[in-house]
């Protein structure tokens, strides 16, 4: 599984799953950002929206090569 920076693996895996789901859905980076605000209003995934976890997301979904 990849590493999104999160601080733990459940954390990690939250993220791998929001990632799936959103390159399923074809999410545009304004809704996968929104995403990530949501899972970070849960206290276990508040990093969620942290610089280094948004980059990782980003260049997850592909972002980066467009």
């Amino acid at each position: 599984m990849p590493y999104y920076a999160m601080f733990t693996e459940i954390g990690n895996e939250a993220i791998d799953g929001l990632v799936g789901v959103a390159k399923a859905l074809e999410l545009k980076w304004t809704e996968v950002e929104k995403a990530l605000n949501v899972l970070a209003d849960n206290p276990k995934f508040s990093e969620a929206t942290d610089t280094a976890v948004r980059e990782a997301v980003y260049s997850a979904m592909g972002f980066d090569k467009e």
